[in-house]
């Protein structure tokens, strides 16, 4: 669905989606209608039926060793994901629930925060959304009278404008003191200094460390109840120091784009879900965060966010373009911190998408995957002693599943070109087994989608394959945002040597397995 033309338009069109999500999740026929069961069902009886037909060249003498591998890395990859599955069910079902009761019945005593403090960056963002946003926080702040510093760092004039608008028009109720308003605009580009910006100003204005302080993008949208179900935690939980909600994506975009970036926000529930059983997240989100302030006004933290850098044997040192996210996670990961994931508090996250989908779709996973390795090497480096072993090894894990993703295609292609029936062996199980983690991805989503077991696998394809390359190309960094910034882009001698590695590397790689699968004679 592409955006409205014009503003009056795009604003009615929102406000009707936000007004849709925010109601009732559908449950029965409403969310597994008629026609998509019909559509499953004949999905499942063209499986069965191609397999039942089709030879089957699984365990053929000559490829029984391909079939070998690739049920151990099956075994292993699934029962990896299905471990998330039962993880995420156990902290949905049974660890959640009593955590909630303890927060609302504190709520519901009386207790609040002394203070919060909203720290948003915004870039020319589209005025129907940035009011969408700042109508939300003037909703959340009226409910709750919570006393609320809200600073919004800006590039331009263009943004403050149109948020001192709103705010004059529809805030002008707000009692006297309840709410402040403070613009801090950037003079170096880039979103993380503006956060290191908001952040000086307000360890300069005074803050109390058991204050709460929300970090959150100009896209991101609050649901009806966030701040009640979310600053509540931190006063249930002294330890906790921070947390991150649920999010829904909103896509103005093609449909195949919006169904992948659907399916991925059903992949975050499930797998925030188990992390957040350990006492920990693998990332605390840019779109929507809460922290206890006594790490926030930190120094060694404000220059964490502002100049988080890496130092590569190749690259050098490097300074972090995007990712400011992974760094904050990783600074209260560093400090043994608590953290948390709170299911049943939405931010609806507004993805508008101009140009090619693809080439968006690959430069977010450039940018995901390159924060994730970036920050990865160093999280392994802290040992499993700083944190939960689990969630230790879901980042080492992170690392090895990038190659294993790849083993199988590469196979599939050679066991192909010694029978080719093989190949249609394989492409069912590929359809079968994702149509099966699609139905588990299914509970985690408003309406399921047909579509997610064949974007679910190009989902991991490409994403493994971004990956592989990123690690050669740390330093490269792109980020369509913040007025389209790129760094360590190059044509010289460090390019040509990362190239040659990974030709290098992704050379053994094919030619390990090939001769494996006996394509090639062995040396």
């Amino acid at each position: 669905m592409d955006a409205p033309h014009g503003d009056y338009a795009f604003a009615k069109h929102l406000t009707a989606w936000l007004r849709e999500l925010g109601g009732p999740a559908p449950h029965g026929l409403a969310k597994w209608t008629p026609a998509f069961l019909v559509n499953y069902a004949a999905l499942w009886g063209l499986i069965l039926g191609v397999a039942v037909l089709m030879p089957n060249r699984f365990f053929k003498p000559d490829l029984l060793s391909i079939t070998i591998t690739l049920g151990t890395l099956g075994f292993w990859r699934f029962g990896w994901w299905f471990t998330h599955a039962v993880r995420a069910e156990i902290y949905r079902r049974i660890t959640w629930p009593p955590m909630r009761r303890r927060a609302q019945a504190l709520w519901a005593s009386g207790w609040r925060p002394r203070r919060l403090h909203i720290q948003m960056t915004t870039y020319y963002e589209e005025p129907a959304i940035t009011r969408a946003v700042i109508g939300s926080i003037l909703s959340q702040v009226r409910r709750e009278g919570i006393p609320t510093s809200l600073w919004i760092g800006t590039g331009s004039a263009y943004d403050e404008l149109v948020i001192r608008d709103y705010v004059e028009t529809h805030g002008a109720d707000l009692p006297a003191g309840l709410m402040d308003l403070t613009f801090v605009r950037q003079n170096q580009p880039g979103k993380r200094m503006a956060i290191g910006l908001i952040l000086r100003g307000m360890s300069r204005r005074g803050v109390d460390p058991d204050d709460l302080v929300i970090f959150m993008d100009g896209d991101a949208v609050y649901g009806g109840d966030v701040m009640e179900k979310t600053l509540s935690m931190f006063g249930a939980d002294p330890e906790l120091q921070a947390l991150t909600t649920d999010e829904e994506v909103m896509c103005y975009g093609p449909r195949w784009i919006g169904a992948w970036l659907e399916m991925r926000f059903a992949q975050r529930r499930l797998a925030m879900q188990s992390h957040a059983l350990a006492g920990r997240v693998l990332t605390l989100t840019g779109r929507m965060s809460v922290f206890r302030a006594r790490y926030i006004v930190d120094e060694k933290f404000i220059r964490t966010i502002e100049a988080d850098h890496l130092d590569h044997w190749l690259w050098g040192r490097f300074r972090f373009l995007s990712g400011d996210d992974k760094s904050t996670w990783y600074h209260l990961l560093s400090k043994r911190a608590k953290m948390t994931y709170v299911p049943d508090a939405t931010v609806y996250t507004i993805e508008v998408i101009k140009g090619s989908g693809m080439e968006r779709m690959v430069q977010n996973f450039r940018r995901w995957s390159g924060n994730m390795l970036r920050n990865g090497a160093r999280a392994i480096a802290l040992g499993p002693r700083a944190m939960p072993f689990f969630i230790w090894w879901c980042i080492v894990d992170q690392r090895i599943a990038m190659w294993t993703m790849m083993v199988s295609p590469l196979l599939a292609v050679f066991a192909t070109m010694i029978d080719p029936i093989y190949f249609w062996n394989v492409l069912i199980w590929l359809v079968a087994s994702r149509l099966v983690l699609s139905t588990v991805l299914y509970t985690y989503a408003r309406k399921p989608d047909l579509t997610w077991p064949f974007i679910l696998y190009f989902n991991q394809f490409i994403n493994a394959g971004v990956k592989i390359y990123m690690i050669f190309h740390l330093s490269k960094q792109k980020w369509s945002n913040r007025g389209n910034q790129s760094a360590g882009e190059g044509t010289g001698w460090k390019e040509r040597f990362a190239l040659f590695q990974l030709f290098t590397v992704a050379s053994v790689f094919v030619t390990g397995l090939a001769v494996y699968a006996g394509v090639l004679p062995s040396p």
